[in-house]
């Protein structure tokens, strides 16, 4: 089974993410009820969530905070583009 990576990240308002996928899927995610608990509750300040960019490293969108998320959980969540 080969791992699912985020190649890209789009902010497009609220808490909506267009997040493009190592396997070639796009995928809006809208993020609004998943931030919860002490990493996540700083990203309801949304000049810090549009700040969303893709991890050299992890390879997943994280934010300047240490937020990240799972790419096989934004995958699960998302919804893929036409």
């Amino acid at each position: 089974m080969e791992f699912i990576h985020v190649e890209s990240v789009e902010y497009l308002g609220g808490y909506r993410l267009r997040v493009g996928f190592s396997d070639g899927a796009l995928k809006d995610v809208d993020l609004a009820d998943e931030l919860w608990g002490e990493v996540f509750e700083p990203l309801k300040d949304l000049a810090l969530f549009e700040q969303a960019r893709v991890g050299a490293e992890s390879k997943t969108v994280e934010w300047p905070n240490g937020a990240d998320f799972a790419p096989e959980f934004l995958y699960g969540v998302g919804g893929t583009v036409e």
